[in-house]
């Protein structure tokens, strides 16, 4: 029992809100109980929650194990018996019961068997809850509730309103990540990360206008927004970087198509929503980052969203598309950050981002929440709620910063379309490959998300009556152009062109062993296959029929390595799995035959 912080449960239990937070750093307890506690609410995309017992050989109280800490326990670092040092807390209030979340803890020791005898403590009638709380959420139990057979229910005896540590007379803050639908009289406080612009639309319902923040604290993140007249009440009041409390808002389940925030719920800013500056801002934190490796970016499956971090290389001109959803003209720029893995990828910005963002000196940017493309191997794009920080003020930034101007600015760096080889995106595991056969019968595809899979599989039949399109010629469009008699028109970048640009977009049977597939392929691959552009395969088909017979005879019968996507597709009312190659490779033989031996070794080693 000697390497427990014996007492700590019971001054934990009975001292003030205002103290917990340094009371409890650096003690050392054990985990009696890990369990995993969900709300009763139906989400899409619940959130796990774990409920914990802490024990300090004497007495023993539950908490809650704040979500970023949920890894340690799906990864096995905590269970049951697991001995632990918290080092970060908090305390807050639910339905007058302290309600205790650990925030940071590290392991010292796992299967110990349970350490002392020990009781809960006496129960402690709690002043600084506020008395009009409401019905808490289903995943929070009181500290003693397993234990008591019998509770009076508390008198408060609070002669005046308490100031808890909000500072806010008759008010207690609450965590974010303990807010649900079933409170209503709650406070938060949180820093405003993200501030959006404000949107308008129109639609035959009539006419609106939103804007929408997100929010955090040391618990976690939440997006609140506001509608029509309340945006006039609450644009300004709202600033990034600044700390606010914030109440009488609703609390609904997250539309999650429109946010990626990772919390169950969201805020709608209401009429008599309550915010006010906040100047103590000690303890919540400026951003909170899960960086990603560009050489990483590989991956993550497209429209993925991540963090990145790097240094601006190079800054393209500011250029615009105009929207199809509203015909309007967006403004863009794209950038490209190289970091320490030697990658470099490029970012795209858009609107006032995109006009505003110049920059001569080579700057480290952070990236929150950027959503993963495929264009060029692997892109990154700014959404509605990125958030971007230049030269920001964290560990991070400096040793990148430190890195590039010592040795990074000499180094060369590797794009995702060099990497691939010819491929739109995706890798090729060879140790994944599966049969065609096992593809069709696993019904890979048939799942709302695309699946990926690796084959080798031999070219069987090529269409050939629409094997390329006309494309426009500018960088990165590609779009399709349309024959205007006196030139090659794209409405994307209403630019007007003498002749276009041929581009890949195939369809082939191929077939291994086992079956045949029909796989899908655009300009990436039929450049592998045919070994020339569409240009000049375009060419020789307007001028030289047997010619082009002949290329695409000569085209089947070769066999390639194959990465590929399975989506499920509806078309004329018919739904059917299509398979979009990601990435084709010519065969190595001797690459090949290198693997055959090692797989034999292998086999005669077992």
């Amino acid at each position: 029992m000697s390497q427990l912080s014996s007492g700590i449960c019971r001054r934990l239990n009975e001292a003030p809100q205002e103290e917990i937070e340094q009371l409890a750093s650096g003690h050392t307890v054990q985990l009696l109980s890990v369990k995993k506690v969900s709300p009763t609410t139906n989400t899409t995309t619940p959130t796990d929650r774990y409920r914990i017992i802490i024990s300090d050989g004497v007495h023993f109280i539950q908490a809650m194990l704040a979500t970023q800490l949920n890894d340690l326990v799906t990864a096995g670092e905590i269970n049951k018996n697991t001995v632990v040092v918290i080092d970060r807390l908090a305390c807050n209030f639910v339905q007058d019961k302290r309600l205790i979340i650990v925030l940071d803890l590290h392991v010292v020791s796992r299967d110990e068997e349970k350490i002392g005898a020990p009781t809960a403590p006496p129960a402690v009638q709690e002043v600084t809850a506020p008395a009009d709380a409401q019905a808490a959420p289903s995943f929070v139990a009181s500290p003693a509730a397993s234990s008591s057979t019998v509770q009076a229910k508390q008198q408060q005896t609070r002669t005046g309103p308490s100031t808890g540590p909000s500072g806010r007379s008759g008010k207690s803050v609450y965590p974010i990540e303990g807010l649900s639908p079933y409170q209503n009289n709650w406070t938060i406080k949180a820093r405003v990360t993200q501030k959006s612009d404000i949107r308008t639309w129109s639609n035959q319902r009539g006419e609106g206008k939103l804007f929408n923040v997100t929010l955090m604290d040391e618990t976690g993140e939440i997006r609140a927004t506001a509608f029509n007249t309340v945006v006039d009440d609450l644009y300004d009041k709202f600033e990034e970087g600044k700390v606010y409390y914030i109440s009488k808002a609703r609390v609904n389940l997250a539309k999650k198509k429109f946010s990626n925030i990772q919390n169950d719920y969201e805020l709608s800013l209401e009429k008599n929503t309550e915010v006010e500056e906040c100047l103590e801002t000690t303890g919540v934190p400026m951003m909170k980052y899960s960086f990603v490796p560009l050489s990483s970016l590989e991956e993550l499956q497209k429209d993925h969203t991540c963090d990145v971090i790097g240094i601006v290389k190079e800054v393209g001109p500011i250029g615009e598309i105009t929207s199809k959803a509203s015909n309007k003209t967006i403004p863009k720029r794209d950038l490209t950050i190289v970091d320490k893995s030697q990658y470099s990828v490029r970012l795209t910005l858009w609107g006032k981002q995109a006009e505003q963002f110049t920059t001569d000196d080579l700057p480290v940017v952070a990236f929150k929440g950027v959503k993963v493309g495929d264009f060029g191997g692997r892109s990154l794009s700014m959404v509605s709620t990125s958030i971007m920080s230049i030269a920001p003020d964290i560990e991070e930034a400096h040793l990148l910063r430190g890195w590039y101007d010592g040795i990074g600015s000499g180094e060369s760096f590797q794009s995702h379309s060099s990497a691939l080889s010819g491929a739109s995106f995706g890798g090729f595991n060879r140790n994944e490959m599966r049969h065609l056969s096992d593809v069709k019968e696993s019904q890979l595809g048939m799942s709302d998300k695309p699946e990926v899979f690796c084959c080798r599989a031999t070219i069987a039949h090529i269409k050939s009556e629409n094997i390329s399109y006309p494309a426009c010629p500018t960088q990165d469009c590609n779009k399709k152009v349309v024959d205007v008699g006196d030139g090659w028109k794209c409405e994307k970048c209403d630019k007007t062109f003498e002749r276009p640009e041929y581009r890949y977009i195939m369809s082939m049977a191929v077939a291994d062993w086992s079956a045949q597939a029909w796989f899908q392929g655009f300009n990436e691959a039929g450049l592998v296959v045919f070994g020339k552009t569409a240009d000049e395969v375009h060419e020789i088909k307007e001028n030289n029929e047997a010619e082009y017979n002949a290329l695409m005879a000569q085209s089947t019968g070769v066999t390639f390595n194959f990465s590929c996507r399975a989506k499920q597709d509806t078309y004329n009312d018919q739904t059917r799995v299509r398979y979009g190659i990601s990435k084709i490779i010519p065969l190595d033989y001797h690459e090949e035959a290198k693997c055959l031996v090692e797989l034999l070794k292998s086999s005669w080693a077992q």
